[in-house]
This record gives C-alpha cells, sequence and structure tokens, in this order.
C-alpha cells in the first residue's frame, strides 16, 4: 500500500495535504503556518518561540479560530469573521495567499485554521506530518511579514451543521475523537462521557502513523469504510470542540469522498445540554 498521492495541486485544486517536497519545489508561493495549541493549556505560542519552522508566523487559535466559549456555543466555536480577517492581517496574509499550516500533532489542530481558509474560498493544505517532516535546524527569531490585506467572508452555512442536525439521523455522525472518550470511558474536559447516539468513531489520530504522517490511502479509506463513511455528502463531523473534526473532514475531502458538514460545537456543546441523549459503549462489548 503506497502513500497517499495527489498531495499537493490537481490541476488548479490545491488539495488539503502537501509533503515537504511540494513547499520546496513551490518557493516563495506560500506562507508556512504555525497552529499549535494544546487542550490542556500549554502555550502554542511559547512553543513557537522556542523553535518553528523558518519563515512562519504564528496563527493563535484562541486568539484567531474561536469565538468566546459558552455552554450554548461549546468550547471553540467560529469567531466572528472579522475576527478571523483581523488576525490573517495581522499575521501578513493576503487574500490571494496560499497557506501551509502545521502543527506538532501530525495536523489535527491545524486543520482547523486549514478548514476556515478552505471553506471561505482561500488556498489551504496541511503539511504532511507537521513539523517533524522538516529536515533542517528550526528557528527562535520571528519573521514578521507586512501587514496582510484578508477581505471578510462570511462562513458558508452549507458546510455547518447545529445541534439539531448533529443528533439527526438524517446525518451520519463522525466523531472524531479518541476512542475512549468515544465510548464514554473518560473524559477529561466535558460534562457527560459518552458520545451522540447513533454516531460512528474514525478517530483523526489513527489516519497517521508514528511519526504523524499520513497512513497508506487504503488503510486511511478503510478506517472510514470500516465505519460505515462512504461519502461525505450527508455526514457531519465532530469532537470534542470543532478544531480535529477538521482533520477528518479534509481527509474526506483528500479521499474524493466530498466536502461535509462541521458542528462546531462538538461534544462541549452537546453534552451540556442536558435534554439530549447519551450514548456510551459498556466494557467487554
Amino acid at each position: 500500500m503506497g502513500r497517499l498521492t495527489n498531495l499537493g495541486f490537481m490541476g488548479d485544486e490545491l488539495k488539503p495535504f502537501v509533503d515537504w517536497s511540494w513547499c520546496t519545489n513551490n518557493p516563495g508561493k506560500f506562507v508556512l503556518a504555525d497552529s499549535r495549541w494544546y487542550l490542556d493549556g500549554s502555550s502554542g505560542s511559547k512553543a513557537f518561540e522556542r523553535g518553528h519552522l523558518p519563515g512562519a508566523v504564528f496563527i493563535d487559535l484562541d486568539q484567531w479560530l474561536s469565538g468566546p466559549a459558552s455552554p450554548d456555543a461549546g468550547r471553540n466555536p467560529l469567531p466572528d469573521p472579522e475576527v478571523f480577517a483581523q488576525g490573517m492581517r495581522q499575521a501578513g496574509i493576503n487574500d490571494s495567499d496560499t497557506v501551509i499550516a502545521y502543527d506538532d500533532a501530525g495536523g489535527v489542530i491545524a486543520a482547523r485554521l486549514v478548514w476556515m481558509l478552505r471553506s471561505t474560498g482561500h488556498n489551504a493544505a496541511i503539511l504532511n506530518g507537521g513539523m517533524a517532516a522538516y529536515p533542517g535546524e528550526l528557528a527562535t527569531e520571528s519573521s514578521p511579514r507586512p501587514r496582510g490585506s484578508f477581505l471578510l467572508r462570511a462562513w458558508p452555512a452549507r458546510l455547518l451543521a447545529d445541534i439539531s442536525e448533529a443528533s439527526s439521523t438524517a446525518y451520519l455522525r463522525v466523531d472524531a475523537r479518541n476512542t475512549d472518550r468515544f465510548e464514554g470511558l473518560q473524559d477529561p474536559v466535558d460534562p457527560r462521557p459518552g458520545h451522540i447516539p447513533g454516531a460512528v468513531n474514525v478517530p483523526c489520530r489513527e489516519n497517521l502513523d508514528s511519526t504523524g504522517r499520513l497512513l497508506p490511502e487504503l488503510q486511511v479509506r478503510a478506517n472510514f469504510e470500516r465505519a460505515g463513511v462512504l461519502s461525505a455528502g450527508n455526514a457531519v463531523s465532530y469532537c470534542g470542540s470543532g478544531v480535529t473534526a477538521c482533520h477528518n473532514l479534509l481527509m474526506m475531502e483528500q479521499l474524493g469522498m466530498g466536502q461535509g458538514k462541521l458542528f462546531v460545537g462538538g461534544w462541549s456543546q452537546y453534552s451540556r445540554a442536558q435534554e439530549r441523549p447519551v450514548a456510551r459503549v459498556s466494557p467487554g462489548l
């Protein structure tokens, strides 16, 4: 089984994932964006200061890629489009730029930035393998760019699902969290462990090998098909708060399954809606 193919441009379309070789073959044609973020509250910006890919800009997920948290909206709702646009401008990203985003988690965090850009019509992709894919020395000095001219664009309703749609059996609900959280064996951050009744589990981290690179295409496709995901057309992807769920959406797009919907509020919203039922997997079943 070979690695995933077509990483990079196919015709005029940029695929959701690119290898570092694509970056070396396209010098000066993209902006590197460091999008590290940690669920335990560790600082992504401090990690950036300790070492990052040369020339990269840092995009703070809490500041620019999320709106205010609330029980009704979840932990990381989408920000106001103007906030997002302001963050891109401040980082020196222009409306016409191609953005290659990375993290130190195989792209499951960087996926949020890439999904937000691609869903609003911008060229963006995840660096396959993240920081580990870079063969050189990391930089510690920042490389500020001139302020960008990024335009405000509304979030596309067709690519978003609300809690009612995420609860509806009319959609195939795909949970991107690790299996133990899906099964309800533990949950370190949300009040009720478990998952949305009827949802299937495709842990996004299981699409990666031990180095954080994408597994061979047949193996990744099998991960989705095993859960009954053959097309993204009626799929709603969710996770804890709409971050790693983006990785599954981009993965389905990479596999040619089309575009699904993102339930941004995810489990952080659903588990706090006491009127909504919760499913758990009994040990041993």
